[in-house]
């Protein structure tokens, strides 16, 4: 399948010029053999991957490419970090001038953040479809503890073979699917804030995003048993996810309050080290963001709710979840200016009607439960490591691990 580009680009009637700077994105089997074609007026390409990707990708990447060089990274603790972009970046020759990354998010997000410091190309080779970042321009690093977001490249191609990516352990497929779940309350968080506060929003982005959980909710039942048309459906949601981030030029219409909730805990601030894959957490964090604006929105319909004016930043609990040193400032400077300033109590209360209209959209967590099951997925804190009573600091601290308005940061206005 050659994903149609020009059907995201262009004009639109949020009246922005969208923009896709992928060339070319192919989702089919054998699509790596496309490979020494795209690449063919590059004098030095360098493969980057781990000790796993390099077995179900990378080899073949590096003989389609002429033996090229391969960086091939312990798996063992690999997060994407400062630790594995300067050991893989010192692993590079001066000369190479375009990457390749052959494995997963980590991969990529190092791959990508690489490929930027040194204003070269790179073409993407997921291994599993297990996140919706391959097409992303951004990187998502944990940097000197700090989760960030960091300017980077998408890549110039997406190489997506489903004999390969069809054959990675269910878990990360399952990841996938969790990671693509956690756009029902990223999307409720953009449309409030868009209500609350008028920020910008795009519908046809939001009905990409909708496309793409339509069609994951279609293949999840086929995907346990292997079927590799199940798994092109999954990695083109996957994409499509990653296209609206494109199209919009940052993550919001696939990035909510369930993320932070994966962000915070990838952190390790009020929790140990977690042995979980993002979407693993992202899904914990949707299951927790639908309780929790569950009980807003019954509070809501029974009038036993309460605005309240916003007292600030309380910057004596970010120093009791954070610390006193450097990740304290990060923080504080991550949140100015803070966006619940400019809401005043008035304006809210008369919005509070059109929040829980959007939040009656939001599908039931039985349905959604039972799609996560399917793929033998996870979605309970316990399934993570997470002990129970960690989860009511979590949706407290959670807000300010990023600017960006969510009805979870919007709660600190709100008594219920």
């Amino acid at each position: 399948m050659l994903v149609d580009l020009n059907k995201f680009k262009g004009g639109c009637s949020c009246l922005r010029e969208h923009e896709i700077s992928v060339k070319g994105i192919f989702i089919e089997d054998g699509a790596l053999e496309r490979l020494p074609e795209l690449l063919k007026d590059f004098k030095k390409p360098a493969v980057i991957c781990d000790e796993n990707t390099y077995s179900a990708a990378g080899k073949r990447a590096c003989a389609l490419l002429g033996g090229c060089l391969a960086v091939v990274l312990s798996p063992e603790n690999l997060h994407a970090d400062e630790k594995a972009v300067a050991k893989a970046a010192g692993m590079l020759t001066d000369d190479v001038d375009i990457l390749v990354a052959a494995g997963s998010g980590t991969i990529h997000d190092t791959t990508r953040y690489i490929a930027a410091e040194r204003r070269i190309s790179f073409v993407s080779v997921p291994t599993a479809a297990s996140v919706d970042g391959f097409v992303s321009t951004v990187a998502a690093m944990t940097w000197h503890g700090f989760k960030k977001t960091l300017p980077a490249v998408a890549p110039e191609y997406v190489l997506a073979d489903s004999g390969i990516f069809s054959k990675a352990p269910m878990r990360l497929t399952a990841a996938g699917v969790c990671d693509l779940l956690g756009k029902y309350t990223a999307l409720a968080d953009w449309k409030i804030s868009a209500v609350v506060t008028g920020e910008y929003i795009c519908e046809r982005v939001c009905s990409l995003e909708e496309k793409a959980l339509e069609e994951v909710s279609k293949c999840s039942a086929s995907l346990a048993a292997g079927d590799k048309a199940a798994y092109e459906k999954l990695m083109y949601a996957l994409i499509l996810s990653g296209l609206a981030m494109q199209m919009v030029g940052n993550s919001r219409p696939a990035s909510g309050a369930e993320h932070h909730l994966s962000h915070l805990w990838e952190m390790a601030v009020i929790n140990p080290p977690l042995d979980a894959y993002h979407g693993e957490k992202v899904s914990v964090g949707l299951f927790a963001c639908l309780e929790f604006y569950g009980k807003i929105n019954r509070a809501i319909k029974d009038h036993k709710i309460e605005i309240k004016p916003y007292g600030g930043l309380d910057k004596d609990f970010i120093r009791g979840c954070f610390g006193n040193g450097s990740l304290y400032d990060d923080i504080i400077k991550e949140n100015t200016p803070d966006p619940l300033e400019k809401i005043s109590p008035d304006d809210l209360s008369g919005k509070l009607e059109e929040i829980g209209k959007i939040l009656d959209a939001l599908p039931e967590v039985s349905e959604l439960q039972g799609i996560v099951k399917s793929v033998s997925g996870v979605f309970l804190p316990e399934h993570i490591g997470l002990c129970g009573d960690t989860m009511e600091k979590s949706i407290k601290a959670a807000p300010y691990v990023r600017n960006r308005l969510t009805l979870m940061r919007i709660s600190k206005m709100i008594k219920f």
